[in-house]
């Protein structure tokens, strides 16, 4: 264990010394970087710093924009791929390692307290992400669906719904049962 630390330190200690430095940007999920990932090339072949990044998909939009709006018209719906960028020494992006696929459903809505309807939109568009054929999906692990229940841009209702577990948390619950489940009223 000792050992494991040491070399723990040392790693951080070098990784501090290189040349290679960085700037890392994070940027908001409504701000993906390019919509084409850089060419694939090894990262291990040369240092590198990683930073968060995103990654449109558009494909996978285009075809959960289509499904969510079938049930939810005023909506738009999108698909992002959410990893790391491995810069190279030259401030260059080297790779884009995918980590997950996170989804964003904005809804325009007259009013905020109807939880019954979100409750029932969340339950559908859960279902639509869960008929997903997971080679479709980017990345090792499941990310999340974020939901925005839009009155005006100052005035909405904002929350992520972990795609890993939901039908064990959420069982068949629906309506203002499912939606007070995921969000909690500030």
């Amino acid at each position: 264990m000792k050992t494991k630390l040491t070399l723990l330190f040392l790693t951080l200690v070098l990784g501090a010394c290189s040349r290679a430095v960085s700037t890392p940007q994070v940027l908001p999920p409504q701000l993906p970087t390019d919509t084409v990932p850089p060419p694939a090339q090894d990262a291990t072949s040369a240092p590198c710093a990683y930073q968060w990044a995103y990654r449109d998909l558009p494909d996978l939009t285009a075809q959960f924009n289509g499904m969510v709006q079938s049930i939810i018209p005023n909506s738009a719906s999108r698909a992002i791929a959410f990893g790391e960028n491995c810069v190279s020494a030259d401030g260059q992006v080297a790779a884009f390692a995918v980590l997950e696929t996170d989804f964003y459903v904005t809804v325009t809505v007259e009013a905020l307290d109807d939880y019954e309807t979100f409750g029932n939109w969340l339950y559908e568009v859960m279902l639509i992400v869960d008929g997903i054929p997971p080679e479709d999906l980017a990345g090792p692990q499941p990310g999340f669906v974020e939901f925005r229940f839009e009155k005006s841009p100052a005035e909405n209702i904002t929350f992520r719904v972990p795609i890993q577990g939901y039908f064990e948390t959420a069982g068949e619950k629906t309506g203002e049962e499912l939606f007070r489940l995921f969000y909690t009223t500030p």
